[in-house]
């Protein structure tokens, strides 16, 4: 089955933006990955709405926001206004899932949860019915360029027998030293969504490593 892939921009030439996004674009990609980082929730600070919504003004390909903020709720309204399709945000947030996952709907847009790699499944059982992707972190969030945590394939499968077992229309993504090793053997775990930055854009050729990630 054809794997969908997102594009994290943490990792373009934020110098040639533009052309970095027509890349995205004809490689044939599905998803531009967007990382939101506060600097507290986790180690590092990436960039905000304000470039959101440049990327959303010039691109019209799916936005796919991953939130690694302390209080995610809080920004709802601004990160969908701004252009996002998808919002992702960590159970590990200080925000009420319940209520997040509320905005996020009430904005129209597609709402993911995410869990870092030491955070067990049953965490999110309670959440699935509710939302539409499920982000198993394969590197602990913060930082582009990570090396894979193999330990992370027994999370995906558990993850994918639930789903499964109980019919849910959950896709799950991954996301953390995704290449064309790690994305067949996250995609035969149960992962339907990939998401790679730091392998596509230093790859000679993103339309051929795209495929590679999709499988196809």
């Amino acid at each position: 089955m054809k794997k969908l892939v997102s594009v994290s921009i943490l990792s373009a030439d934020f110098l040639n933006l533009k052309e970095e996004l027509d890349k995205v674009k004809n490689s044939g990609a599905d998803m531009i990955h967007f990382d939101v980082m506060d600097g507290v929730f986790v180690n590092n600070i990436s960039f905000g709405f304000p470039v959101l919504k440049t990327v959303n003004e010039y691109s019209d390909m799916c936005l796919d926001v991953h939130l690694m903020i302390t209080d995610p709720l809080k920004y709802i309204e601004q990160c969908a206004a701004d252009g996002a399709d998808i919002i992702t945000f960590h159970i590990e947030s200080n925000s009420n899932i319940n209520d997040t996952i509320s905005a996020i709907k009430k904005f129209n847009a597609k709402v993911g949860l995410s869990i870092k790699p030491n955070t067990p499944f049953e965490e999110v059982i309670p959440y699935l019915d509710k939302i539409d992707i499920l982000l198993i972190m394969t590197v602990e969030p913060g930082f582009g360029g990570q090396s894979f945590i193999t330990d992370t394939l027994e999370k995906i499968q558990t993850a994918k027998a639930y789903i499964t077992e109980h019919d849910l229309n959950v896709k799950i993504q991954v996301d953390g030293g995704i290449n064309e090793e790690t994305s067949v053997l996250t995609g035969n775990a149960g992962a339907e969504i990939m998401v790679a930055g730091s392998y596509l854009f230093k790859s000679d050729n993103m339309k051929n490593s795209v495929n590679l990630l999709a499988g196809i």
